[in-house]
Parts: structure tokens; sequence; C-alpha cells
């Protein structure tokens, strides 16, 4: 779902909506995230690795293939579903930021429930400070950015840039291949323990 010039507005606008439905209810990011990560999946697999109900599971999925971002890969029982790609680049209002909401980004979201970290840095700073937050977190893990400069860079406090960004190394690692970094895992562990005297 790659936001291109050959598509027609009323297309942009329906994935741009679809998308911001999974970003308000982690929920359904968090289905989208696994279907994403697994290729494809039916029903039961959703109830058996995300505990949902039958009726709650397939609820969810036949919201997901009716925003369009799934989309129904096996039509015969059991039927089995896959996520569709999403890559959406959204400018703000003012014009001065642009946010591209992937996979990851929605996989980051989908973790608010069960991480408390995600979640309270989302009510400080909105997914789109979210956004910002997980594009350091790859930075960081290739050795490029510190938690300092992230704070600096974002005015926030070191101690809330070094919890976001750990909080983000799973989704990293899950979504990005990451080459090796001229960071040792020593400067990492320095950098991690300097987030403790922030506090």
């Amino acid at each position: 779902m790659s936001r291109t010039s050959n598509r027609a507005d009323g297309d942009i606008v329906r994935d741009f909506l679809s998308v911001a439905g999974l970003l308000e209810e982690p929920q359904l990011a968090q289905l989208y995230a696994y279907l994403a990560h697994e290729d494809e999946a039916t029903v039961q697999d959703v109830m058996d690795e995300l505990e949902l109900a039958q009726g709650t599971a397939y609820s969810y999925v036949n919201r997901l293939v009716d925003a369009g971002v799934v989309e129904i890969t096996h039509d015969e029982q059991p039927r089995r579903y896959a996520a569709r790609e999403i890559d959406l680049t959204v400018t703000t209002a003012a014009g001065d930021r642009e946010y591209t909401i992937t996979p990851a980004l929605i996989d980051a979201v989908g973790r608010r429930e069960t991480n408390g970290d995600i979640d309270t840095y989302i009510d400080h700073h909105g997914v789109a400070g979210l956004a910002t937050a997980l594009t350091y977190a790859v930075a960081r893990e290739r050795g490029e950015v510190t938690h300092r400069l992230m704070a600096d860079d974002l005015n926030i406090s070191p101690l809330a840039a070094e919890i976001v960004l750990q909080a983000l190394r799973p989704v990293v690692h899950e979504h990005y291949e990451l080459e090796a970094s001229g960071a040792s895992l020593d400067e990492m562990d320095i950098n991690n323990g300097d987030a403790a005297d922030d506090a």
C-alpha cells in the first residue's frame, strides 16, 4: 500500500484513513504486525498467538480486510490472511515534518498494550513522536547516535530517550537488517549505564 503518484486521490485518502485506524487501536496494530511477521495465518492462528476470543479475532480480521490493509490469500476453509505492505508518508499541516508509516511503526504502536514505556511515550509525544523515536532507535542500533543526542535533538530528558530507545529495540531488530556498527557492545553498555545517571 505504497503512496505513489499513479494512485487516485481517493485511494490515497482511503489508504491514510485505513492506516490511521491501525494507529488509533493498538489491538488492530498488533494483529496487523503479527500477520506481517507471519506472512500468512488463519483466524485460529490469530486466536492462539494473540490470545483473542473467536468472535474478537474474526471481527478484527474482517475490519482489517475491509480497511484494505489485510487480504485473503486462500479463500477455502480455513481462510488464510496476509498483511499488505504499508509505506505511507504523511506531511504535517504546517508542512514542516514528514512521517513515514511503516509496518515497524504499526508494530511499535501495537506493543503499546503490553509495554508501558511505549504507552507512556505515545501519551506524551503522540504517534508522530513515536515515529521520530523509532528513527532514532534504528540509528542507535546502527551505532550512529546516542540517547543523549536524541534527547538534545528532541528536547526531552536523556532518561526518557534511553527508556524509549530500549523499548523500541525489539521492534528495530525484527523489522530492520542492521549492519555491524562502529560502536562496540561495551560502548553501548556504557551509554545504557549513563541513562541511570540522568535520572
